[in-house]
């Protein structure tokens, strides 16, 4: 097995790696299909209960390697997009349907295809020292891994329009002021606090953490009703679960809840 996609498992966090330092985490179509591969795992395994995707080194990703580019452009549009579909979107269309949180921990540069991974996931992380730009209008390209979705909604159309158009770079306290990121830590101590943001997100009721992801998503397209009703049935199936009354017991007897996910 290839070593430039690294993959482990720890107190309840299922850790996905680029490992391509040298050419700045950039990724090939035959690492989106072992990505996958791990994502699909990661939905059935009990002991996964948070999924980060990061970078070696000093980069998160430089999006899709350039070096296979040549060969791709040799491609009649129909290829191209059967390609596309097939390859690069597949990662997309996987974590959007993977229920547990999915946490991008961008630990320097993330450019084009890269930052568009980390656009969808659920919460993005960054070191302080990180940048992050959508470079395809000089490129000639276009967003081709959701990119142009996934980021309005995140920081709006304006904003937005503005990375694609300008292809200008946005340091980690800006990407933290415009919503781009949730929360930037030190260098020196990324990896940790990245690790410690995962495993209370591991440690919470499993179940809670599912329904909460799952009503937040689908608010966006359902009017309030809609989104009341399905509510209603999720507090239903919760109240009885076994993990509420674990939250009860643990509450009145002063001790740390031990959550099964039932």
């Amino acid at each position: 097995m290839s070593e430039d996609l690294l993959f482990e498992v720890a107190d309840g966090v299922a850790t996905i790696t680029i490992n391509r330092p040298d050419k700045r985490n950039s990724f090939t179509d035959e690492m989106v299909r072992q990505w996958v591969g791990w994502l699909e795992e990661c939905r059935t395994r009990e002991d996964v209960r948070v999924i980060v995707f990061t970078g070696s080194d000093t980069a998160f990703s430089a999006g899709g390697d350039m070096g296979g580019m040549k060969g791709k452009a040799e491609r009649t549009p129909l290829e191209a997009r059967a390609g596309i579909v097939a390859n690069t979107q597949s990662l997309a269309r996987c974590v959007e349907t993977i229920e547990k949180p999915v946490i991008a921990a961008i630990n320097g540069v993330a450019v084009g295809g890269g930052l568009d991974i980390a656009l969808m996931c659920d919460v993005r992380l960054a070191t302080a020292s990180a940048r992050m730009a959508e470079t395809y209008a000089k490129m000639g390209l276009v967003p081709g891994v959701g990119g142009a979705w996934f980021l309005p909604r995140i920081v709006g159309q304006s904003v937005a329009l503005d990375m694609f158009w300008t292809a200008r770079w946005v340091g980690a306290e800006e990407a933290l002021s415009l919503g781009l990121v949730n929360h930037v830590y030190p260098d020196e101590s990324f990896r940790e606090e990245v690790a410690a943001y995962a495993r209370r997100i591991a440690e919470a009721a499993p179940l809670s953490v599912h329904f909460i992801k799952q009503l937040v998503r689908q608010s966006l397209d359902v009017d309030l009703r809609t989104h009341l009703d399905a509510l209603a049935s999720h507090i239903a199936l919760v109240r009885t679960s076994s993990d509420h009354k674990e939250a009860v017991a643990a509450f009145k007897e002063k001790r740390k809840p031990n959550f099964n996910g039932n």
